[in-house]
C-alpha cells in the first residue's frame, strides 16, 4: 500500500513547490552518504526486480529513469540509485552558472495531476558538476547517467552550438549518453533549433565532435539523444527525423514539457511554463507511436510524459518506447515510484 499520496504529499503541498524540491534533494544527500541512510532508501524502493535493457551498447538494470531537471546539479545519483531507478538524467547543464528565472517558478496543479514549471536551467554550469560526473562514473558502473545539455539563456540562438560543444568536451568522458535539449519552452529561442537550419548545424556538430573526442580519449563513443517538443506539428517532426537519420542520432527522448493547457481544470492552469504529468500522457504516446511507425522500429525512444502506474509505463512501451523517465509522478507518487512500478511489470 502507498501511504505517500494520501499522507505525505498533503503534508508537503503545504510548502511552496520549489522549496519543497530542495528538502527533498538535501534528504536525498544525506542519505546517500550512509550506510544506514542508504539501507532506508532502499527499504523505501523495496524489492526492484532487475529485468536489463541493452540500448546503444549501454546495459540499463531496468527500464525507469529519472528524467532531467529533477537532479540538475548531479547531487543525489546515489540516492536515486537506491530507489530503484536503472538510469539517471541529470541536467539540464549550460556552459556557465546561471540562476533561472525569478520566483516563483513552479507550480502544482493539484487537480490535474500536473506541475507547471519555467526554470530556465538554474545549475552550477557544466564545470560545477564534472568532478561529481567523475566521482559516480568512478564508483557505480551498474548506474547508466546521462547529461542533458543546453545553451545559455543569453546566447543568440545563432551562437547555440558553440555552447553545446563547450559542454560536451568538459563532460563526454563522465557520462554514459548525451541528451541534446532543444525543446524545453522556459529558454528563450531554445526550440527555433529544431528548425531545420540550425538543427542540422547543430547535429553535424556535436557527431563530428562526439567522434573526435571518444578518439581523443580512447574510449567508447558516447550516444546522442535529441530530446523534442511535444508541440511540434507531424511536418516539423518528419524534419526532425530526417536529420536525425542523415547524422546517425542514436535515439529521441520524447517528449519535453508542453505550452498547451487544454482541459485543464486547476486554477494554476495558465501559468506560463512548460506543463508535464497527467495531461501531456496521450500526447507523448502519439508521438512515441508515430516515430516508432515512421521509422519502423529503428530508432530507440525513452518516452517522458505522465508516468504514475505500470499501465502508464506499459502504454508508452507499447506505442514503441524502449525506456521511460519519471519526474513529475515522482513528485506525486513519492520515492517508491520506481520499486512498485517494476514490481507491478514484473507480477504481468
Amino acid at each position: 500500500m502507498n501511504i505517500y499520496p494520501k499522507i505525505v504529499f498533503p503534508f508537503l503541498a503545504r510548502v511552496d513547490a520549489e522549496r519543497a524540491h530542495d528538502q527533498t534533494l538535501h534528504l536525498l544527500e544525506f542519505g546517500q552518504k550512509t550506510r544506514i541512510g542508504r539501507f532506508v532508501l532502499r527499504l523505501i524502493a523495496g524489492t526492484v526486480p532487475r529485468k536489463e535493457t541493452l540500448i546503444c551498447g549501454l546495459s540499463f538494470r531496468n527500464a525507469i529513469g529519472v528524467a532531467a531537471g529533477f537532479d540538475k546539479n548531479a547531487r543525489v545519483v546515489p540516492g536515486l540509485a537506491a530507489l530503484g531507478f536503472g538510469h539517471v538524467e541529470v541536467g539540464t547543464l549550460t556552459p556557465k552558472p546561471q540562476l533561472g528565472n525569478p520566483k516563483p517558478r513552479i507550480f502544482r496543479l493539484r487537480s490535474d495531476e500536473a506541475l507547471i514549471n519555467r526554470m530556465g536551467f538554474p545549475n552550477d554550469g557544466s564545470s560545477g558538476v564534472v568532478k561529481r560526473l567523475k566521482r559516480y562514473s568512478e564508483e557505480d558502473s551498474s548506474l547508466v547517467i546521462g547529461v542533458s545539455i543546453g545553451k545559455q539563456k543569453e546566447t543568440p540562438i545563432s551562437d547555440a552550438v558553440q555552447d553545446y560543444l563547450e559542454i560536451m568536451q568538459e563532460i563526454y568522458p563522465y557520462t554514459d549518453y548525451l541528451a541534446v535539449n532543444i525543446s524545453s519552452p522556459n529558454t528563450p529561442d531554445l526550440r527555433d533549433l529544431h528548425h531545420p537550419t540550425y538543427l542540422d548545424e547543430l547535429l553535424a556538430s556535436l557527431t563530428s565532435e562526439s567522434e573526435e573526442i571518444a578518439t581523443t580519449h580512447g574510449i567508447c563513443r558516447r550516444p546522442l539523444f535529441v530530446k523534442i517538443s511535444p508541440d511540434l506539428t507531424w511536418e516539423e517532426l518528419d524534419s526532425v527525423l530526417e536529420l536525425s537519420t542523415k547524422h546517425n542520432v542514436d535515439g529521441l527522448i520524447a517528449t519535453n514539457t508542453t505550452i498547451e493547457r487544454d482541459d485543464l481544470v486547476d486554477s494554476k492552469a495558465r501559468e506560463s511554463g512548460g506543463l508535464s504529468g497527467r495531461p501531456l500522457a496521450k500526447r507523448s504516446n502519439e508521438i512515441i507511436a508515430y516515430i516508432s511507425r515512421r521509422m519502423n522500429g529503428t530508432l530507440p525512444i525513452i518516452g517522458v510524459g505522465g508516468i504514475f502506474t505500470s499501465s502508464d509505463v506499459q502504454a508508452k512501451i507499447d506505442a514503441g518506447a524502449s525506456l521511460v523517465q519519471v519526474y513529475t509522478g515522482l513528485v506525486y507518487e513519492g520515492p517508491g515510484i520506481a520499486g512498485r512500478i517494476l514490481r507491478d511489470l514484473h507480477r504481468v
